[in-house]
């Protein structure tokens, strides 16, 4: 990640984005249960309201020194390090998988898509996948210059979320050309 841009997401204005824009957008009236789990919480900023919202909350985060922080920020929550694309836990144990604002740092589209059946494998019978994500554009691009950037088109990601098993797709464009959120269902 960029220098400009980590300073970004660990920023309190992105945390507040986060918390008053981004959550409220993409989980709404959703019921995410009583074991829920975080792909890619980065500095933590969904992981703080998620932590203090849900029964039992379990965060996967890929790079080692953020997940080493994130679990010194919050000794309540279950901190793996790990990668969304292979997730280390049996089929079925969550309720809920959400992942904010962090599709685009997957390496690559099939990865992207293998976190998609590794959320559909760990969720329950009903369970929610649910999340945000940002949409294409020049500015975003130059603001990822030197990041892994790889762009999910709202467009196609109902059909990337049906191939992967997932029902009840629902994809809204909530700020065109800025970002969208996702719900599906096991």
């Amino acid at each position: 990640m960029n220098q400009d841009h980590a300073t970004l997401c660990s920023s309190p204005e992105w945390a507040e984005h986060i918390a008053g824009t981004v959550l409220p957008a993409a989980i709404g009236a959703l019921t995410l249960g009583d074991e829920v789990l975080e792909i890619g919480p980065g500095y933590g900023a969904s992981t703080k309201q998620l932590a203090g919202n849900v029964p039992n909350l379990t965060a996967v985060e890929v790079d080692d020194a953020l997940a080493k922080e994130l679990a010194k920020a919050y000794p309540n929550v279950t901190v793996v390090q790990g990668s969304g694309d292979n997730l280390p836990f049996d089929a079925g144990r969550f309720s809920a998988v959400v992942c904010f604002t962090m599709l685009h740092h997957v390496l690559t589209p099939e990865m992207q898509d293998g976190l998609f059946a590794e959320a559909r494998r760990v969720l329950r019978p009903g369970g929610v996948f649910a999340g945000s994500d940002s949409i294409d554009n020049e500015d975003w691009r130059d603001f990822h210059g030197g990041d892994t950037c790889t762009p999910v088109d709202p467009g196609g990601l109902p059909h990337r979320l049906t191939t992967a098993g997932f029902v009840d797709v629902d994809v809204r464009v909530v700020e065109p050309d800025h970002w969208f959120t996702f719900s599906a269902r096991t």
